[in-house]
């Protein structure tokens, strides 16, 4: 029997690997290898799921470590995956963490980051379900403020006297008793009317420019900056919601326009409607079955064993991430996180070091090698004109809002990409990131230009970028400072 207490969410449910590719493939052009592997992964978080339990805990990640230069799509790749990944995702840089006992972040806070972000994802998620019943209270809220001296108020106070002397013994006359019960029933009436009148008025948007005054609670806290093994950043939180359970809870009055009252009220009765402990509960079972940590920059802490002190921040964290890789417990505010199934993307450039330079257990722990290709000519001139955020169509975005129509021809793209490789291949080779230093350089007489100019159309064709680039291209020792 397959147990499903825990789902993946449906957006990574659907996706096959295909699909994850063809996605990707809207915003990275080439790695091919690379982004089968990473679809690959993704697709076997869901497979892993459907497998039946007792052999579910067996199967571990295949973690993955993607080598190439600078610019090629890595950190691209790790971005698109964050937002077709449905479940948690975060992407650290390996190069920020020191060895636990020296100043800086200890390493299980990727971990402790990954947690916090999933709780809010589910939180996000929950309060979109109770969205409807919560806009409906934020609007009976809102309508009890806008009619503060109700005649629901007085009727029920009628009510209450009424009730009050038939306890003491007062006696009531039936001639009494009736003016009071028609008159209760007439202002009822009126009431309802006129609350339903105000409801109308403000489902139409006729209040829209009314200011009211509301309370709101108060969440700010004192700073404590506390250092301690546990790391500074995770203490600091503990210590603020300490004082939050300390001190009672403060609310001050803000004066907004009725559809930003609507938004805060409505906010803080989602917050009322769901089960904090099933928020948590959710997340840290997401965060153990479908988490991805994506650590960018790894080869920064490989490289040969210091011989002059302790490394702090090479084979020190090295060290410090092998557990968290292999599967350990991490002590979060939300309780005990356990990390053995937890996907682990590693990338690195490896420009002065090599994978091989990392410890070899650490290495044991990334079965797959994937290496990312160079980018050549070809590659820049589809890169500048095929994704759906390629740079010649930011640009072109860009000059439509002064009112300049700016095309390119295709002799002139083919020029900016022969250009971007040539340097790239004579200087520093940056990869994609190269073509905006080159763009830039080369649209920066039309973008200063452009709002005191009467020409509204600008065409880019090779002659024009060869005229403007020549002189920097040129000149070897220019383009290394320009270009």
């Amino acid at each position: 029997m397959i147990d499903r207490t825990f789902e993946i969410s449906d957006k990574t449910q659907t996706l096959t690997p295909r699909q994850i590719v063809a996605e990707l493939d809207k915003y990275i052009i080439g790695q091919d290898n690379a982004k089968k592997m990473v679809a690959i992964a993704m697709r076997n978080r869901w497979r892993r799921q459907m497998v039946d339990e007792h052999l579910r805990d067996e199967i571990m990640p295949n973690n993955i470590i993607m080598i190439g230069p600078t610019g090629v799509g890595k950190t691209e790749i790790a971005r698109r995956l964050a937002s077709l990944s449905g479940a948690p995702f975060i992407k650290v840089e390996a190069s920020k963490y020191t060895e636990v006992g020296y100043v800086g972040r200890d390493v299980e806070s990727m971990v402790r980051d990954l947690t916090d972000l999933a709780v809010n994802m589910v939180k996000h998620e929950m309060q979109e379900r109770v969205d409807e019943k919560a806009r409906q209270i934020a609007e009976e809220r809102l309508l009890d403020i806008l009619l503060p001296l109700s005649p629901r108020k007085r009727i029920l106070d009628s009510s209450v006297r009424a009730e009050s002397a038939r306890q003491f013994g007062i006696k009531v006359s039936p001639e009494n008793q009736e003016a009071l019960a028609s008159a209760e029933k007439s202002e009822e009436v009126r009431a309802v009317g006129a609350r339903e009148k105000l409801r109308d008025q403000l489902r139409s948007g006729k209040l829209d420019r009314r200011m009211v005054e509301i309370d709101i609670s108060d969440t700010r806290f004192p700073i404590v900056e506390i250092f301690s093994p546990m790391g500074m950043e995770e203490l600091g939180v503990n210590v603020q919601e300490m004082f939050s359970g300390m001190m009672p809870k403060k609310t001050r009055k803000r004066r907004v326009s009725i559809p930003e009252a609507q938004k805060i009220i409505a906010a803080e009765e989602a917050n009322k409607l769901i089960d904090i402990d099933e928020v948590i509960s959710e997340a840290v079972k997401r965060v153990e079955n479908s988490g991805m940590i994506f650590v960018d920059e790894i080869d920064k802490i490989a490289g040969e064993k210091s011989t002059t002190g302790p490394d702090v921040s090479r084979e020190g964290v090295q060290r410090d991430i092998l557990p968290i890789v292999e599967g350990t417990n991490v002590m979060t505010k939300y309780g005990l996180v356990k990390t053995d199934h937890v996907l682990f993307i590693a990338a690195g450039a490896f420009h002065t070091s090599k994978p091989s330079d990392l410890i070899p257990e650490l290495q044991g722990r990334f079965p797959i090698r994937v290496e990312l290709d160079d980018l050549k000519a070809a590659d820049f001139v589809r890169i500048l004109t095929e994704p759906e955020n390629a740079l010649i169509k930011q640009y072109t975005a860009l000059m439509k809002t002064e009112g300049v129509e700016l095309v390119f021809e295709h002799s002139g793209v083919e020029e900016i990409a022969r250009i971007a490789f040539e340097v790239n291949t004579r200087t520093e080779n940056i990869g994609a990131r190269r073509l905006h230093t080159v763009l830039t350089k080369l649209l920066e007489n039309v973008m200063y230009d452009s709002p005191d100019q009467d020409s509204k159309k600008i065409k880019i064709n090779r002659k024009v970028v060869k005229d403007t680039l020549k002189d920097i291209v040129e000149d070897e020792d220019l383009s290394r400072y320009i270009l």
